[in-house]
This record gives structure tokens, sequence and C-alpha cells, in this order.
């Protein structure tokens, strides 16, 4: 088929094959397509090593991607709700309100000399935050099934994502802490200007239990019926609703090994103004670290396995 012959001399010229028609030995030249083909791959694709951890770089290449998750979350989660964000005003205004009834008024709980319910506000808005962002994390991997299965991105994003998505509640949280202050008239000091940085730590903390538990979760679906009960046994075992000064001094140690003991206690010593307890908060931040990287190794090493088992 790629051969002409020539009436005059008798003799055949063999004539180049034509677009998309293998050459003899199977192979379709580059002059075909009159592209010449690199001496090198443009991109290689290769498993990433096990005990790497996660690669900032690719995540940051990621990020307009990490910015529409976590609208979508937000976005589906109050589309058809028929009071859309009052909800995020109410739910914790009502979990305020009972537990000053219940343990403040009737159970006479001490609240170092100040108003019991701006007392568990405070306690619940790190801790709100924290305990939504984890519940919901858990089951992130599993509820974006669709997305692994059919494109690449790096994984990490979605775990991001749910935890980004309540900082949004957070924010609106934040708003109703100010107007409990105003009338409450609590003055504002200059350790007000800590709370970001005690928010960017809780974050954090819910982001490392997050990536392990929604990463167990692919494989382990119980993780996912677990989760619950634990962050509501751990509630109990933090100074939400009670300061730590009602721990026993014996026990004071092991409390303060609770990462979320320093956090909710600072979040109150910053709205309060009272001195800050640094050495519970040094323990959070390096509990937060050190939970942060081994969260990274784990979820590094599991993620090749999410688009098969998942």
């Amino acid at each position: 088929m790629g051969t002409t012959t020539s009436n005059d001399a008798g003799a055949m010229e063999v004539m180049p094959p034509a677009a998309g028609v293998p050459a003899p030995g199977g192979t379709t030249p580059a002059v075909a397509t009159g592209r010449a083909l690199p001496d090198e791959p443009l991109v290689t694709i290769q498993p990433g090593k096990s005990w790497a951890a996660l690669d900032l770089r690719e995540l940051w290449a990621y990020r307009e991607l990490l910015y529409f998750l976590i609208w979508r979350d937000v976005k589906v989660r109050y589309k058809q709700a028929a009071l859309g964000l009052a909800w995020v005003v109410m739910q914790p205004l009502l979990t305020t309100l009972i537990f000053t009834v219940f343990i403040g008024m009737l159970g006479r709980m001490p609240s170092d000399g100040a108003p019991y319910l701006l007392f568990v506000f405070v306690g619940l808005l790190p801790w709100s935050f924290f305990s939504a962002a984890v519940m919901n994390g858990s089951n992130s991997l599993v509820g974006s099934a669709h997305l692994i299965t059919k494109v690449y991105f790096p994984r990490a994003i979605i775990p991001a994502a749910s935890v980004g998505a309540r900082l949004v509640d957070f924010a609106v949280s934040a708003v109703i802490l100010v107007g409990l202050m105003a009338y409450y008239r609590i003055e504002p000091t200059v350790a007000l200007l800590a709370l970001p940085v005690l928010t960017a730590l809780t974050a954090l903390l819910a982001l490392a239990c997050v990536m392990i538990s929604a990463a167990l979760n692919v494989k382990y679906r119980d993780v996912g019926a677990v989760m619950p009960v634990i962050v509501q046994l751990w509630m109990y075992v933090s100074p939400v609703l009670y300061p730590s000064k009602l721990v026993p001094e014996q026990w004071r140690w092991a409390y303060g090994l609770n990462p979320l003991v320093g956090i909710v206690e600072n979040f109150r010593a910053a709205v309060f103004g009272n001195p800050f307890d640094w050495r519970a908060l040094s323990i959070s931040a390096a509990y937060t670290a050190a939970l942060l990287v081994c969260a990274s190794y784990v979820f590094r090493r599991v993620e090749r396995e999410f688009a098969d088992v998942i």
C-alpha cells in the first residue's frame, strides 16, 4: 500500500506511509504527523514515596480547588435550609442557654468570677469549631468518592476543605461573642490579639485529626461511627463547661496532656484579659505539631489505595 510503480524505468519508489498508518515493524514515524518526538518525557508520573510528607508545593498549586471545595461545602449545607446561616447563630446560642440553665444555675458550676453564659460561650467557640470539623471531616473522603476515582488532585485538599468550611461558622460565632462582650461590659484588651493564633492552632489540630480519621475511614468504615462518640467524650475531658481548677491537683499533669485544655483556657484568658497559661499552651502547640506530622505521613502512605478501596 505504501508503494507506487514507475512505468518509465520499471523501478519501484517507496513512499512514506500516510498519517496514522503504521510503518513496517508496527511503528508510526514522527514525520507522519509532522512533529518530532522529544528525547525525554515532558511529564513523569510516578508513585510518591511512602515515607515522604505532604508536598506543600503541590497543595499550593491546587489552592483554587481548595477554595472551590470550601465554598461548595458551605453552599450545599445552607442552600436548602429555610433559615440559612441563621442556624449558625442559633446553634451556639441555644446550646449555651441550655448549659447555663442546667449546669450554671441548677448545678451552680463556678466560672472564675465571669458570667457563666459568657464563660460557656467562650469555651464552646473553639470546641464547636473543632468538633464539627472532626465529625464532618472524618467522612469527607468517602463522600468525595466520585472525585477521587475520576481525576487526580492532592487528596489532602478534601479534609482541608472540610476544616476550612467550618471556619465560616466560627467567624459568625465570633461576631456573637463581640455582642456578648458588649452586653456584659467586658473591656477588650491587647490579649484579644492572640485569638487568631489560637484559632489557627485549633484549625491545625482539627486538620491533623481529620486527616488520620478520614484516611482510616476509607478502609475501615467503623471509624466514621466511632468518631462522634470519641468527640462527645472529648468534650467532657476538656474545660468547656467548667474551669480547669476543678480538676484535683494530683491529676492536672495528666489532664494537661489534652491539647484542647491549653487552647480553651487561653481562649478564655484572651477574652477576659487574664494571664495566659503558657505551659498548657506549649503542650497544645507541641502536641498539635507532632500529630500533624504523624497525620501527614500516615495520609501520604495510604492515599495511593484510596481509588481502589473507596
